[in-house]
């Protein structure tokens, strides 16, 4: 019965990006398909094979050894401030992003990830029937990061139409930053962390190609990659560290606020209506992870996590989700933890559009007026990548 429901639940999911689309015409129906059958041999490899239970626990492995390294920098800094035997999660989920993202600086210096990421994002560009720099900039947004990205294509920026604006925002939006993957480990199970990042890749592309389908011309259809000014390793390395410090403390800081508002909320609504805000938001996005796969008694559970990623962050629904996961089933914890995996939430729209806006003006206004379709873009590529977890789990 859940299989019949998945299906269904991948056609609503289809059939909602095709009412939103600017030009049903032109949609091209065989990349498409041919990607939702990518998506599900990468989920049953990934999930249901003995070689992805390798590949992830390889991954795994290799995150938590990363993250053992940066803890003993955090350790010499803050060794004595937590609690002995406390998780604090400043000090081990966020700061470990700033050895990351020195990793990452380490990389893009030696010109092993652009490499990476051009020809990765060539390979794509056959399979997705897109544009080079649409599958060059979708590769790069997963792993420098959503608004770094845009940073690296600056100078095309202000020729790109409003359609391929729309897919090179909507990629970033649908993906997240190899830079915090590794927190996201430290609260979710490595092999839906990594099975959600390969889904809403190939995902991004098949809902950007109903929702804002276009020819991209031949000669328009080249990727012209900005090299970082020369710098310096250690200016480099520097700078890199101060980047990731920076988003440890801005992601810290909105949980601040987010889980204190929340919590303001809830109690507001429990006292006045007998009960919470959040379960109030359950109840109303029940049905869609009922679609999605989730028994029907788990599904107000989860679509309150649902809610919660939407309109706060992926890090404020990953604590909720954490306080409640031992009362749901595996089939459930694996959808939702693949559903929040992506920045799709209200509060990334402001961020591609300041992004795009401190590199061109013109531009990130034109993003601004696209920002709630885009919201609704991405947040279909989390349903979908969830839907297709349900299908084969």
């Amino acid at each position: 019965m859940h299989y019949i429901l998945s299906v269904a639940g991948l056609i609503i999911v289809l059939l909602l990006a095709w009412l939103a689309s600017n030009d049903r015409r032109k949609i091209k129906y065989r990349p498409i398909l041919t990607m939702i059958v990518i998506q599900i041999g990468l989920g049953l490899i990934l999930l249901k094979t003995s070689v992805g239970e390798f590949l992830i626990k390889g991954f795994a492995n290799s995150f938590a050894k990363l993250l053992g390294y940066a803890n003993e920098g955090i350790n010499f800094v803050f060794g004595g401030i937590a609690n002995e035997g406390a998780h604090t999660f400043f000090l081990f989920v966020l700061m470990p992003i700033v050895f990351m993202s020195a990793l990452i600086g380490i990389l893009q210096h030696y010109k092993i990830l652009p490499f990476i990421i051009r020809y990765v994002g060539l390979v794509l560009s056959k399979i997705n029937g897109m544009g080079k720099l649409e599958s060059y900039n979708a590769v790069a947004a997963a792993i420098v990061g959503q608004n770094e990205v845009f940073i690296s294509v600056k100078d095309q920026l202000g020729l790109l139409s409003k359609n391929r604006l729309y897919t090179l925002c909507a990629s970033a939006m649908s993906t997240v930053s190899m830079s915090i993957v590794g927190s996201y480990m430290t609260m979710l199970e490595p092999r839906y962390v990594v099975a959600a990042l390969l889904l809403n890749l190939f995902g991004g592309f098949i809902v950007a190609s109903i929702i804002n389908p276009y020819e991209v011309k031949p000669e328009e259809d080249i990727i012209d990659v900005q090299d970082e000014e020369k710098q310096t390793f250690f200016e480099m390395l520097g700078e890199y560290i101060m980047d990731g410090f920076k988003v440890a403390i801005v992601v810290g800081v909105m949980l601040v606020g987010f889980v204190g508002l929340i919590a303001l909320i809830n109690g507001i609504f429990s006292s006045v209506f007998g009960i919470s805000f959040q379960g109030i938001l359950g109840y109303a996005f029940a049905p869609v992870a009922f679609l999605m796969g989730v028994p029907w008694h788990e599904a107000a559970k989860a679509g309150s996590i649902m809610a919660t990623k939407l309109v706060a962050n992926e890090f404020v629904a990953m604590l909720d989700f954490v306080k409640i996961q031992s009362s749901l089933s595996e089939r459930t914890t694996a959808i939702v933890s693949v559903f929040l995996i992506s920045f799709a939430n209200f509060g990334s729209i402001g961020t591609i559009v300041g992004a795009v806006k401190g590199l061109n003006e013109k531009q990130g206004n034109v993003v601004a007026c696209f920002g709630l379709k885009l919201l609704y873009g991405a947040t279909l590529v989390s349903i979908l990548s969830a839907v297709i977890i349900g299908i084969i789990f």
